[in-house]
């Protein structure tokens, strides 16, 4: 998936130098055509000129607004799920995901004080801290300032994993880390399942959930999608992640250009259903650490709330 990943990259990338390359040949023509003084036109203004400017122009709105707006326009998607797995209690879960905190403030205040009011009974963060580790205090004060009313639960992602293994990431935010755990939540004499993998236990998903016991409703954290199709027939009733950004940089219709997944753009972002689980693809918060321009388009930073509601008329 990547080689087709990244050959829609190159091709992306081609097309908008080949817009420039012909907008300065334009230009240049215009300057030369200037100076030597020439009768006639120099081309500037022909019909395909004309559609070579406004293309231009437009790359550049685009990268503007990339950067300096979008990656601050967050954006709040609820969803809604009934399961016969619950009888009367409802249970409202916000998943954030993909923070890569810098050591300044960007969204982070924004972000608690959202979270926060939306009342969440858990809160949940799949993967990916921060960019930096000169980041983690900043971090830390976000995490810890956020509220939930019966827990908030953590796994790490591959930045973590690859560049931040060993440091104390979650200390002082009040999040329960898990690396290869499943934890009971209770709510009105009700309970859910919650299984989380660090991002170096993929692989080790059935022993996790093999903790879980059947008729409960149960969800899985994991940094990526990539455990979706593996875990199709066992007991997961939602599976909740992020890694892609949607892409971070997508585009109208075709949607994201590159996810770094192991099924490319199959679950790139938002909501599935693969066999009989759910699977949630969060777009993070931040922006990639080592892309050379931080940008988001047509790929908002986005806050996920889960409301878990009985289904009416039914029992487990």
């Amino acid at each position: 998936m990547l080689i087709r990943e990244f050959a829609s990259l190159s091709l992306l990338l081609c097309l908008v130098l080949a817009v420039y390359i012909k907008e300065a040949a334009l230009l240049l023509r215009l300057v030369f055509h200037k100076i030597g003084r020439r009768p006639g036109l120099s081309g500037f203004f022909t019909k395909p000129a004309i559609a070579v400017h406004l293309l231009s122009i437009a790359g550049i709105v685009c990268l503007l607004y990339a950067i300096f707006i979008e990656p601050e326009w967050i954006e709040i998607n609820k969803v809604e799920i009934t399961t016969a797995k619950l009888s009367k209690t409802s249970i409202r879960i916000v998943q954030i995901a993909d923070t890569h905190c810098y050591p300044k403030d960007r969204i982070e205040a924004k972000v608690a004080a959202l979270v926060n009011s939306l009342k969440p009974d858990l809160i949940v963060f799949t993967g990916d801290t921060v960019n930096t580790p000169d980041a983690l205090p900043l971090f830390r004060k976000t995490l810890g300032s956020l509220k939930a009313g019966t827990g908030k639960l953590a796994v790490t992602g591959n930045y973590d994993y690859w560049f931040l293994r060993g440091r104390d990431l979650f200390g002082g935010t009040g999040f329960q880390v898990l690396k290869k755990d499943s934890v009971k939540l209770a709510k009105n004499g009700e309970s859910i399942y919650i299984t989380g993998l660090d991002f170096g236990n993929g692989n080790k998903w059935r022993e996790a959930i093999s903790k879980v016991p059947w008729g409960y409703y149960s969800i899985l954290l994991y940094h990526k999608p990539d455990l979706i199709e593996d875990i199709r027939g066992s007991n997961v009733d939602l599976y909740l992640c992020g890694h892609t950004h949607g892409g971070q940089i997508a585009l109208p219709v075709y949607g994201a250009v590159i996810t770094y997944a192991r099924y490319g753009k199959r679950y790139e972002a938002g909501e599935y259903k693969v066999g009989n689980t759910i699977l949630y693809v969060n777009r993070g918060l931040g922006l990639e650490g080592k892309a050379p321009i931080k940008a988001r388009f047509f790929a908002r930073p986005e806050i996920t709330v889960f409301d878990i509601k009985p289904e009416i008329g039914r029992r487990p």
